[in-house]
């Protein structure tokens, strides 16, 4: 018994020492932590995606909580991104009339980069950002791509979010 009580005990000191260096707090330094997000230029034939992927970077700093979002003259960072590339494919096929398009999938890829507006210094220049998803589309496809589109922002804006929390900040 006082060997099962040593080992729980070893088990347990064994856990806190490893865990003793975790901190939840963000590594971003303070001075830093004013974000701005002009909108995404976008290059791609889907109206309003640049638009949509910049609403949602917004949401998704706000959410995330660590930066406060600013005008584009007050920030200490700045997020820049092109919509460059966005297409739409089948995937599956009505069956009731074979050659109608039921599903697609919808990719898009943007470019974004990340700007130290203190010092002028790019922190991350043009790094590309792709996601896709599916899509139902009956007799509308344009009214299906507004739908998913608002997905992919989604996505892209966690990938967007994440990645300026990660920069290695001791420069």
């Amino acid at each position: 018994m006082k060997i099962i009580k040593f080992h729980l005990s070893l088990c347990a000191l064994a856990l806190l020492a490893g865990c003793a260096a975790y901190s939840w707090r963000s590594t971003v330094p303070e001075e830093m932590r004013t974000v701005a997000v002009p909108v995404f230029r976008n290059e791609t034939n889907v109206t309003g995606l640049g638009s949509e992927i910049t609403k949602q970077v917004l949401r998704e700093f706000e959410r995330e909580g660590t930066f406060k979002i600013c005008r584009a003259g007050e920030s200490a960072v700045e997020v820049q991104g092109i919509v460059k590339h966005s297409k739409s494919d089948a995937v599956a096929y009505g069956r009731s009339v074979g050659a109608r398009n039921r599903e697609y999938r919808m990719e898009v890829m943007a470019i974004v980069s990340f700007i130290d507006k203190k010092t002028g210094k790019v922190l991350v220049d043009n790094r590309p950002y792709k996601t896709d998803v599916t899509f139902l589309a009956g007799d509308d496809i344009m009214t299906g791509e507004r739908d998913a589109s608002a997905r992919l922002a989604e996505e892209l804006a966690r990938s967007i979010v994440d990645d300026v929390l990660s920069l290695n900040w001791d420069y």
